[in-house]
């Protein structure tokens, strides 16, 4: 991961005398550093936390190491969230002590620090949200803890979300697997695996904790250096933040987004036209998908489980909106879900495409998922119907 780099000041250009004349080179070099300084001086820093671009919107503070400053790319996933926040309407506040990013993302405050671990972020998140106060917590940290004690890498975890819950205990905190990283998936797998629990038990104290599956959202393809995202990756990042804050009603500024202001002009006087509408309905759900298959896994401990879900389309033309059926097991309810809507969240459950992945190409799959309570049944669904089509079972 990177780390910040300390700037020196420049120092004052040796003075010229009649008798010694500056050389040329001395001259173009001395020139070419009071370029850099003039333009390291234009770059707006933030000296105060939250002050630079504060808008009066709701306040989310993204939270974490590089991934999250942007390294490679400047901004990272915070420029295609915000795009999406304003797109979908939402007044958005982004907090922090940092600063950075392009003219594209419109508020540039964040809370990444480059090369920082849990603990490190742990030491110092108190301060960073007393003076912030964010309503919502975006919080990816940990890979460069993967270099470290990974072993010890859940337990510094539990510890700094427990700090960020008990300093903003009306925060909705939504807790990220950490992203691929080129040549240590086992560690990184070992330490995602852990935090499912780690969300799930303060989520059952009653906590506003929620688990997004980042993990799952990016390949290694998508990393520019092995570890951090290029561009395409931190796009998905923002995807997976997006959907994961429109899951949980007020965590961006209400249950849904909010709408446009009707025209002032008066309605028209003429009468509406007295045809009547077409007498066929428009379809109510997908239409009907070829051949296809599920493979579903799950990993469960205590009173949780995470739920893996694939979904292949093994037909021959494309599947465009799709709606994936199947009943829970007695006990199961789902908390939260990603790259899919839930609905309702036990029993017998839809699971319906988003933005994103409505169309499922012959010969490929798309990958879903869920987090659920259990009462000690953690098994799998026995059967599922892909807009009504029963799906063989891998």
């Amino acid at each position: 991961m990177s780390s910040a780099t300390l700037g020196h000041p420049v120092p004052p250009p040796p003075t010229a005398t009649a008798t010694t004349p500056r050389p040329r080179r001395a001259r173009l070099w001395w020139a070419a550093l009071a370029a850099v300084a003039a333009v390291a001086a234009a770059v707006p820093i933030a000296t105060t936390p939250a002050n630079a671009e504060s808008n009066g919107g709701v306040r989310v503070m993204p939270l974490g190491d590089s991934i999250t400053d942007g390294f490679n790319v400047p901004g990272g996933y915070r420029i295609e969230l915000w795009q999406r926040f304003t797109a979908g309407g939402y007044r958005i506040d982004f907090v922090g002590s940092q600063f950075n990013g392009p003219a594209s993302l419109g508020d540039h405050d964040h809370q990444g620090h480059s090369g920082w671990t849990i603990a490190q972020i742990d030491a110092n998140v108190v301060n960073w949200l007393r003076a912030t106060n964010p309503r919502t917590v975006l919080l990816h940290i940990g890979t460069n803890d993967m270099y470290g004690d990974t072993s010890g890498a859940p337990g510094r975890l539990a510890t700094l979300v427990d700090r960020i819950t008990t300093t903003a205990p009306n925060a909705d905190v939504f807790v990220a697997t950490i992203i691929p990283k080129s040549g240590a998936d086992n560690v990184v797998r070992g330490y995602n695996a852990a935090i499912p629990g780690i969300v799930q038990t303060r989520a059952a104290a009653g906590k506003r904790v929620h688990l997004v599956d980042m993990y799952r959202a990016l390949t290694l393809s998508d990393l520019a250096d092995g570890v951090h995202p290029n561009a395409t990756g931190y796009r998905k990042m923002a995807v997976a933040w997006y959907d994961a804050l429109r899951s949980v009603p007020g965590s961006i500024g209400g249950d849904t987004p909010p709408t446009t202001a009707p025209p002032t002009t008066a309605p028209p006087t003429t009468a509406p036209p007295t045809t009547p509408p077409p007498t066929t309905p428009p379809p109510t759900t997908p239409p009907p998908s070829g051949a296809c298959r599920v493979t579903y896994s799950v990993n469960a401990w205590g009173n949780g489980l995470t739920a893996s879900v694939s979904v292949a389309n093994t037909g021959s033309t494309p599947v465009n909106g799709w709606a994936l059926a199947f009943t829970l097991p007695s006990g199961q309810t789902i908390t939260n879900g990603w790259n899919a809507s839930y609905s309702p969240s036990s029993g017998e459950v839809t699971a319906r495409n988003v933005s994103y992945n409505a169309t499922i190409a012959p010969s490929t799959s798309v990958d879903v998922g869920f987090q659920a309570t259990h009462t000690g049944n953690a098994g799998r669904p026995s059967a599922f119907t892909l807009n009504g089509t029963a799906c063989a079972l891998a």
